[in-house]
């Protein structure tokens, strides 16, 4: 492999691959493609095998095709990448925790769903323990400088601190358009774009027929522009649908229901785009809490470059940019309250329309509830619409947060809401 554990960035995940190496035979990450699953996974094995579909006979996947245990090395932990390819190689997994029941074995990564899970014949419960990866956060990035936990906010804890760097426009741009992934970090701010656009065009080539099933690659385009028009917001199929029309000149590319059903399901078996679901166990029964999700792209960046956005559009749009801003908060949030052991939902209510940006919850059930915007003019509002929210509430938010883009100091109002910048938070 090219990869090597030489400049290595640590993400979040490491720790928790480290502990659970420990206690499982193996573990399978999962995630979208250029997230740094396999350098992250290479950075804690001591061999690896690339599975990816080729038809060099001397190639990892070949020879797996042949016999595959000749791509088992015994040199653990071993990595396995693209696993998936080659769906019975979990069931050989499986087996080989079960030989001597040693811990730490294998890792094994995936950027989408086996094709054919019916050739899985055990799920691998108490031997493989999944994982999910995301792009980089911002703190993982080193654009945040974590002056703030989302643990302090939980635990109430007092917040009055300066950021060193006073976040801009301009910066947020950037760091929206170039997105968290890791090949990325040291490009020009001229090629942020880049990685996104590539990474688009190879899903609309390839991973939308992942499996062997062909589907329209312009039908995929205008539903991928209709999910990037609507990011971060309550968009139904239905929606979706009268998206595409409104904006596709030509008949014969109007899309049905089944259709967008399939094309979404798709989507998310490729990890390309997840869901935000609504929040509702802890409201009043008297609140008619919407049951939609919100889709977002795995990373804000692609949603900017199905839409052909650059640093300069995204700024000639603020209204975009404030959907896209939110979408880069809520990225992070989901990175930071997962590795946290919890949850990331929206709020809803049918009646009113009044909104939560996001709702954090821990695994003990405790909560935050969380408004985002991009500009200090909105504050305001915000916090009040959080207080009114929390009235709702049977059993009240442990927290309620402001996150702005333009302030460069945190801090907690004298309603006890908390206000700070995205680049002053970390888990």
């Amino acid at each position: 492999m090219a990869l090597t554990k030489e400049n290595y960035t640590k993400r979040l995940i490491d720790d928790e691959i480290s502990e659970l190496l420990k206690i499982f035979g193996a573990i399978s990450i999962e995630g979208p493609k250029y997230c740094g699953k396999t350098w992250t996974a290479f950075n804690h094995s001591n061999s690896a095998v690339l599975l990816t579909k080729s038809d060099n006979p001397n190639s990892d996947y070949q020879k797996a095709l042949i016999n595959r245990e000749l791509i088992y090395t015994n040199d653990y932990p071993e990595l396995i990448d693209e696993w998936q390819s080659i769906e019975q190689i979990w069931d050989d997994i499986r087996t080989k925790c079960d030989e001597d029941g040693k811990k730490g074995k294998f890792i094994l990564t995936g950027s989408s769903v086996p094709v054919n899970p019916e050739k899985i014949f055990h799920s691998g419960a108490g031997r493989i323990c999944k994982l999910h990866m995301h792009t980089m956060s911002l703190y993982e990035s080193g654009d945040s400088e974590g002056i703030v936990s989302l643990l302090d906010l939980f635990e109430n804890k007092s917040v009055a601190v300066n950021l060193k760097n006073k976040p801009s426009i301009e910066k947020y741009a950037d760091l929206i358009i170039r997105g968290g992934w890791p090949a990325s970090l040291n490009f020009d701010r001229k090629n942020y774009y880049r990685l996104p656009e590539s990474y688009i065009e190879d899903v609309l080539d390839h991973d939308i027929n992942y499996d062997g099933i062909k589907r329209d690659k312009i039908k995929m385009k205008l539903l991928l522009k209709a999910l990037a028009r609507n990011e971060t917001t309550l968009a139904t199929n239905e929606k979706l649908i009268n998206d595409i029309e409104n904006y596709s000149t030509q008949e014969e590319y109007q899309i049905s229901r089944n259709t967008v059903s399939d094309y979404l399901n798709v989507l998310e078996n490729i990890h390309l785009i997840e869901n935000q679901l609504p929040y509702s166990e802890k409201i009043r029964s008297s609140i008619r809490v919407g049951k939609s999700p919100k889709r977002h792209f795995v990373d804000p960046s692609l949603a900017c470059s199905i839409l052909g956005l650059k640093q300069e559009g995204l700024m000639n749009d603020l209204e975009l940019f404030g959907f896209m801003f939110e979408a880069l908060v809520v990225r992070d949030l989901r990175i930071y309250i997962e590795h946290l052991g919890g949850h990331i939902y929206h709020f809803h209510d049918n009646n009113t329309k009044e909104e939560i940006d996001a709702i954090v919850e821990l695994k003990d059930g405790s909560y935050g509830a969380i408004e985002i915007k991009l500009g200090v003019g909105k504050i305001d509002e915000a916090a009040n619409n959080l207080l009114k929210f929390s009235k709702n509430c049977n059993i009240p938010p442990k927290f309620l947060c402001v996150i702005s883009g333009m302030i460069d100091y945190a801090y907690q109002r004298n309603d006890k809401v908390y206000v700070l910048p995205i680049t002053a938070l970390k888990p």
